[in-house]
């Protein structure tokens, strides 16, 4: 017989961003400084709680991505990257976050939300390796996120979701270079992507570049599982690192 004195735990729901995006040729990651406590004074990801108990999740969001980022959720890429619901991951209580990761090219200087005293985009590098900390388990989060990143780049194409309408093979090459950390042969690189069918659209125009000749122009394809997939280099061993 069930036990009817019995009650869920009270839970809170909250959703985070990891919003990525290509400046200078580099990945950044919108990062802010939370304005309250708890952690203070600390770097996050940028999010917050469901509004009421109407609002949807995926609305909340596109909220979020409004509110603390001055974005619009259908000029981007947005997808849910997860849920995070372990035990004192907030010291508020028994909260769950469900984070999305959100991918669009030249996005612009942010704008603190209502929580923050400060928000910037940061090189994801030197988040990673920088010995910089964030708060809460977003770092767990923001790993995540460049990983789906990461992957999905190799099977589908979300890396166009970084570039312009219009762009180079060159800038193309860029996205990868910077989402998996390394340099790629340009003549290997240009042979794969061609390889693909449907992944990218020639266009009759060319883009002058100074100096040099022009460069072609395309523009996303319609097909979005890449077949063969582009693989990511396997990472130099470190006898190859010491040569």
């Amino acid at each position: 017989m069930p036990n009817e004195t019995w009650r869920p735990p009270p839970v809170l729901l909250t959703v985070d961003l990891v919003i990525l995006t290509l400046r200078a040729s580099a990945l950044h990651v919108l990062l802010i400084e939370r304005g309250i406590e708890p952690y203070k004074g600390e770097l996050a990801l940028p999010g917050g709680f469901i509004a009421d108990a109407g609002e949807d999740i995926f609305d909340a969001a596109r909220r979020e991505l409004r509110e603390e980022a001055g974005l619009d959720a259908t000029e981007l890429h947005l997808e849910q990257l997860g849920a995070y619901g372990r035990p004192g991951r907030d010291p508020r209580g028994r909260i769950v976050s469900v984070a999305y990761l959100a991918i669009a090219p030249g996005l612009p200087e942010p704008e603190a939300g209502t929580d923050a005293s400060a928000a910037s985009w940061l090189p994801v590098e030197e988040v990673i390796t920088g010995g910089r900390t964030l708060a809460f388990d977003h770092r767990k989060i923001l790993d995540d996120g460049l990983e789906r990143a990461r992957t999905k780049i190799e099977h589908t194409a979300l890396a166009t979701a970084f570039c312009a309408p219009t762009f180079t093979i060159a800038e193309l090459q860029r996205v990868y270079e910077a989402v998996w950390g390394f340099d790629l042969d340009p003549r290997n690189f240009y042979r794969k992507v061609q390889s693909v069918p449907g992944f990218l659209i020639p266009l009759n125009t060319d883009r002058r570049t100074t100096g040099g000749r022009p460069a072609r122009l395309f523009r996303a394809g319609p097909q979005q599982e890449l077949r063969p997939p582009i693989l990511r280099p396997l990472p130099p061993t470190r006898n190859e690192e010491a040569r």
